[in-house]
């Protein structure tokens, strides 16, 4: 490639792995000095390297890695005066029919592998500020066409999948699999499925089934969303014990825990009068709900992806700032209702009177899902330490709550804020405790809440684009 540059007329050298280390730096100061245009490297320079002039990547070798990748256009990414763009030519994109486009546009996106799809045909509507992708429709076309190629879609192609990979493997885990097929979690549970149902179908062992098998396995979807190592290890740790945790000997930060996870895994399966000692019972009578919950929680484990923090001001509350939760968790952690099973919460606003917490769950993209006029609230983050929340629209400012909004400091109240993308996202994202800045109007009242803690950048950039 530099010999055809050259012969082109532009300035071109190369470098490998067996390259002298002095030749390797001479190479990196001529490109630096603007002596050469072209540097062409191969297994080199994917990390570790800084030279904030390079404005144009070459791919010219396949890469299914997304680390890799990603390291690959790091070379290009950084800033500098006078430079506006990085501009990359990806030659080895359609190279061969297995190349794994979602790896890839996942690596920079995030999300499903559906939010993926959605990204691309909408033509990536969720980029953060000054970030631009464009394919063209052919271009569009493959892509899709491939992501969707790319594991296998139908129950039964899983099936197959999990045989071939396990080749009558028993102790075959749900990581493995996933690992060596490409597939994400949310491909085995949906429709009502399971990896058990998954390992059943395929001939693989199983534990003996529960009194509630059904209703309890089908749960186990509940918990994809759980992206803290709070849970994920106290969950683990008790799942993997024949008998339930003592609740006596727990803190009570700890049986509301437990009753995060019974209320998720056994909702379906408990009556309203039942107590949480009963319930933890019905959980562990499923010998192969525990086991493959273990297993799911080793997988959700590695896709952590924020640093969370813990409420000062309510050390007993389970929950973790920058985490994700449902409603009903959300309710068993401020612990609402004197038994195991948790009632329903329909609304966007929860005062819990004896934690004295005012609950605001609000869905910033009201485009989807069965949003009427009237509540079609303007709820958004003004910056990373400021949101944008209106009440309901019947909450006058001189009304009881509004005054409660108001004065909720002097009053020894709190306001909590958890938020979601989209209406069909199960869980919401806990932005932590607020305070009261301003309001403006009522009917609804328009009120600017600051946040205890920054938003990570990444869900600034989301919740910015949601509603823009």
């Amino acid at each position: 490639m530099a010999r055809v540059f050259r012969e082109a007329g532009i300035a071109s050298t190369a470098v490998w792995a067996d390259s002298p280390d002095d030749e390797r730096a001479g190479a990196l100061a001529d490109l630096a000095g603007r002596r050469i245009n072209v540097l062409f490297s191969v297994d080199l320079f994917n990390e570790g390297i800084d030279i904030p002039a390079v404005d144009t990547l070459l791919l010219l070798r396949p890469t299914d890695s997304p680390t890799l990748f990603l390291q690959q256009l790091g070379r290009g990414l950084r800033r500098l005066a006078g430079k506006t763009v990085c501009t990359v030519l990806d030659f080895v994109g359609h190279h061969r029919k297995e190349f794994r486009f979602d790896r890839r546009f996942r690596a920079l996106l995030g999300g499903s592998r559906k939010d993926l799809e959605k990204q691309i045909t909408e033509g990536f509507p969720f980029l953060p500020a000054g970030c631009h992708i464009e394919l063209d429709r052919v271009a569009t076309e493959l892509v899709l066409e491939n992501i969707r190629a790319a594991v296998p879609s139908r129950w039964p192609e899983k099936v197959e999948e999990l045989r071939l990979v396990a080749r009558g493997d028993n102790t075959i885990t749900l990581h493995r699999f996933l690992d060596e097929t490409g597939l994400e979690p949310e491909d085995i549970y949906t429709g009502r499925k399971t990896f058990s149902d998954l390992r059943e179908d395929a001939g693989l062992s199983v534990r003996p089934p529960g009194p509630h098998e059904e209703l309890v396995r089908q749960a186990c979807a509940r918990l994809l969303h759980i992206d803290d190592f709070f849970r994920i290890d106290s969950y683990r740790k008790w799942l993997s014990e024949s008998q339930p945790p003592d609740l006596a000997s727990l803190s009570l930060r700890e049986r509301l825990l437990v009753r995060m996870l019974v209320a998720s895994v056994a909702d379906r399966a408990i009556n309203k009068t039942m107590s949480l000692e009963d319930a933890c019972e019905i959980v562990w009578a499923h010998p192969q709900v525990r086991a493959e919950l273990v297993d799911l929680l080793e997988v959700l484990a590695a896709r952590v992806g924020h640093v969370q923090q813990a409420l000062v001001r309510h050390p007993d509350v389970p929950l973790l700032v920058h985490a994700r939760y449902t409603r009903l968790e959300i309710l068993a952690a401020f612990g609402i209702g004197e038994h195991a099973k948790v009632a329903p919460w329909q609304t966007g606003v929860y005062w819990a009177k004896d934690a004295r917490a005012d609950l605001f769950a609000f869905t910033l993209d009201k485009t989807t899902g069965q949003f009427s006029p009237t509540t079609r609230y303007r709820d958004y983050a003004i910056s990373r330490d400021l949101i944008h929340w209106e009440s309901q629209s019947s909450t006058r400012a001189d009304s009881e709550t509004g005054r409660r909004y108001q004065q909720h400091e002097v009053l020894g109240s709190s306001i909590m804020l958890f938020g979601r993308l989209r209406s069909d996202d199960r869980a919401f994202w806990f932005l932590g405790q607020a305070s009261y800045v301003k309001h403006e109007s009522e009917l609804p009242m328009a009120v600017t809440w600051r946040l205890d803690h920054s938003l990570p950048g990444d869900l600034f950039a989301q919740f910015a684009a949601a509603v823009s």
